[in-house]
């Protein structure tokens, strides 16, 4: 029973992370943010459902590999309380203490709100929960209502915004995540009660995750130039950034056209000096092949 148990936890795994594999290929990342989702709906229940969207778009979004996933604003304000720590003496030094200046700026946010929840919870038997995915049978009907924006952390503008509705219906097999699975088998195999809104939150991110993943074709993608020597040009962009070898990027110096009234960077003109091809890869960096006339603080934008 328990192997067959285990399979099954494994297919409805590899069903799940299905999903979104297809676009974790061959695109360059973004650095994002996931802001906790205020519940307006006027619903409650057994937890909170903002957080558990948010929480579970934050996963999301680290498995699709679209994105640098970065911690919410209250993990990085408790990382920058360890920086603060380290800094004042008071704790032991060393090559590992966390240091000020080393944080990963979040390029784009979301957030938005839990606008409305409906559920009808009912018991069943035969599910099962795996860190934090709901494997189950036949249950209640529930929905949900988000509203999502993507913000532009430079400019503080909102570049999209998405309704998305989920839904969990009656269906022999379902996956979706639930409310206090965090980690390891705890689910009852007899029997459990059904985490409806958790399922119907799964099937909003899905559509979250792709409404997100569809705007970063209008997002423009750029890097600089951090070493010319000799044969050698690198640029700031790694495997992290989903920068591989044999990815070509354009090299040249950009102008920024700003209002004259607003201060706004309207947009940027870019005067290219020649086409850089990737050689070696590694986490944050990358050797490209040399360019005539490139230099050092250079901008980098992928070449079509």
């Amino acid at each position: 029973m328990r192997t067959k148990v285990n399979v099954l936890v494994a297919v409805c795994l590899l069903v799940l992370m299905g999903v979104f594999s297809a676009f974790a290929e061959g695109n360059l990342r973004y650095s994002i943010t996931v802001s906790k989702f205020p519940n307006e709906s006027g619903w409650s229940g057994q937890w909170d459902v903002g957080d558990g969207f948010a929480t579970i778009l934050t996963d999301a979004l680290q498995q699709s590999g679209n994105f640098i996933v970065l911690g919410d604003s209250e993990m990085r304000q408790e990382a920058m309380q360890e920086q603060d720590l380290a800094a004042s003496g008071r704790m032991a030094g060393g090559a590992k203490a966390p240091q000020m200046g080393r944080m990963t700026p979040a390029q784009l946010l979301v957030r938005g709100s839990v606008t409305h929840v409906q559920n009808e919870t009912t018991g069943g038997r035969g599910g099962l929960s795996f860190k934090g995915i709901s494997l189950g049978g036949s249950g209640g009907k529930a929905e949900v209502n988000i509203t999502i924006y993507l913000v532009d952390s430079a400019t503080g503008q909102v570049k999209a915004s998405q309704k998305v509705v989920g839904v969990a219906g009656r269906r022999g097999l379902g996956v979706g995540y639930h409310g206090g699975a965090l980690g390891g088998l705890g689910g009852d195999l007899e029997g459990f009660r059904k985490d409806n809104v958790g399922k119907a939150c799964e099937d909003a991110v899905v559509q979250a995750v792709e409404f997100l993943q569809k705007q970063l074709e209008s997002i423009p993608w750029t890097g600089s130039v951090m070493l010319v020597s000799g044969d050698k040009l690198v640029i700031n962009r790694g495997t992290r950034e989903g920068v591989s070898v044999g990815q070509k990027f354009n090299i040249g110096s950009a102008e920024e056209l700003v209002d004259p009234d607003t201060g706004e960077v309207l947009d940027v003109e870019m005067t290219t000096v020649g086409v850089a091809t990737v050689t070696e890869a590694k986490e944050k960096i990358a050797y490209c092949t040399p360019v005539e006339g490139a230099e050092k603080g250079m901008s980098v934008t992928p070449a079509n």
